[in-house]
């Protein structure tokens, strides 16, 4: 499998170049240059897959040689070693809990596979692959664990000050080893341009071999495909697909989720869940795209005003608004309905979200009360232990810390102040 870069000028590359490169040198995000199809004995006998089978057949045509499939089964087998529980909440609503993996959150599967294979990679790499990332609360955790201790890879994480909770800061500002935290200024936007400006920066360039671990990386991107496929495989409605509601920040979770579908995956329909950070729903209400200044919210993985991914969703779709308006239902959520969700699912079913699910929950349901019949799920991308000022103020009880999560509270947080300057962190880079 090939990739061209969505800015159309710069070279072809495989795989493996595309996952070190992270991003093309015009600029582009990659994108595959064909979407393969799923077997259709695949989907029709789905339940008679191991996790693992499974994931290794959607996967493996996006890899293609760029490496061996003993390593590769092994990689994606390594990646999702843990629970995807699809949990009825309601009659018609179930929710599919992302949050069982080593930091709480649905980004473990992406990270833990690109670090994997980086790391098959950097073994045919003189130099250190330098990533670089911007968080908005559960890439940076999720991108430090995954990478962690892994040979001839460095990682750089940036994240807004004071934008994320206090366990999400924790989980990236407390590695050490080869992972750094930068703890910017500003918001996660400011966050993403500095990154991005990393990457075209001749000079860095020529110094450091940089990618990126934001879902612009094809390899933390295509592997999000999986949720999909998981979710499908546990679905007892096999007569009529599901809705899937997915709370949607930086949009490469549901832009995964509809090449999913694209490739031959039953889903009905998709909802992008927004807070009032949304630039997509309001792309879908006029025809108009325009990004916007971003909001700080409850709900601050979603924050984010110019979303990177939403090119790819264009792409897949033939820049077609009419074509992506048949697909996808847009929804703004604000701050307080998410807190009245997340007292309305708790007190009538005895279920607790964190603030994206419920941002994902109350959009699927009002899409519900418009299609009676239809049977959907919403994606709860973390554990609401990561959001104990807005949650358990709201469920009015303490939510129980993970044991996986508890030796948190004992480390002490390691950052670097930085204004919101890419000249400060070009320095940085330089000179460390």
């Amino acid at each position: 499998m090939n990739y061209y870069s969505l800015n159309k000028s710069a070279p072809i590359v495989s795989f493996r170049e595309a996952t070190i490169q992270g991003q093309a040198p015009d600029k582009g995000l990659y994108f595959p240059e064909r979407i393969p199809s799923v077997d259709y004995t695949l989907i029709k006998d789905i339940e008679n897959y191991s996790k693992e089978e499974l994931a290794f057949r959607v996967m493996q045509p996006y890899i293609g040689n760029a490496i061996d499939e003993t390593n590769l089964y092994r990689i994606i087998s390594e990646t999702i070693d843990f629970p995807f529980p699809l949990v009825p909440v309601t009659e018609n609503i179930y929710s599919l809990e992302l949050f069982h993996g080593p930091t709480l959150a649905f980004k473990d599967v992406g990270a833990r596979f690109m670090s994997r294979c980086l790391g098959y990679f950097s073994k045919e790499q003189k130099d250190t692959i330098t990533v670089l990332v911007a968080t908005s609360g559960d890439t940076g955790g999720a991108v430090a664990n995954g990478f962690l201790g892994v040979d001839g890879v460095e990682v750089i994480i940036l994240y807004p000050s004071g934008k994320v909770s206090p366990v999400q800061e924790l989980q990236l500002t407390t590695c050490g080893q080869n992972i750094t935290a930068l703890e910017i200024n500003g918001s996660f936007d400011d966050c993403q341009a500095m990154v991005k400006d990393a990457f075209m920066d001749a000079e860095l360039n020529k110094k450091m071999q940089l990618t990126s671990a934001n879902s612009i990386n094809v390899a933390r991107w295509l592997p999000q495909q999986l949720y999909y496929f998981f979710a499908y495989q546990q679905w007892q409605h096999k007569e009529k697909p599901p809705v899937i509601s997915v709370p949607s920040g930086n949009f490469g979770n549901i832009c995964a989720g509809l090449l999913a579908q694209v490739s031959g995956l039953p889903i009905t329909h998709f909802i992008a869940a927004c807070n009032v950070n949304d630039a997509v729903p309001e792309y879908l209400r006029s025809g108009n795209y325009q990004s916007k200044k971003p909001i700080a919210t409850i709900s601050n993985a979603m924050d984010v005003g110019s979303p990177s991914n939403f090119v790819r969703v264009m792409e897949m779709f033939q820049q077609s608004y009419q074509a992506i308006l048949e697909k996808i239902s847009g929804y703004t959520v604000t701050d307080s309905i998410t807190k009245q969700t997340i007292a309305d699912i708790y007190q009538q079913y005895g279920y607790i979200a964190d603030p994206h699910g419920a941002v994902a929950f109350y959009a699927l349901q009002e899409y519900l009360q418009q299609y009676p019949g239809s049977k959907g799920i919403f994606l709860e991308t973390a554990h609401p232990v990561k959001f104990p000022d807005t949650v358990e103020s709201v469920i009015g009880k303490t939510i129980a810390i993970p044991a996986s999560a508890k030796h948190l509270l004992e480390k002490k947080k390691e950052s670097i102040l930085m204004t919101a300057s890419f000249q400060d962190l070009k320095e940085w880079l330089l000179n460390k």
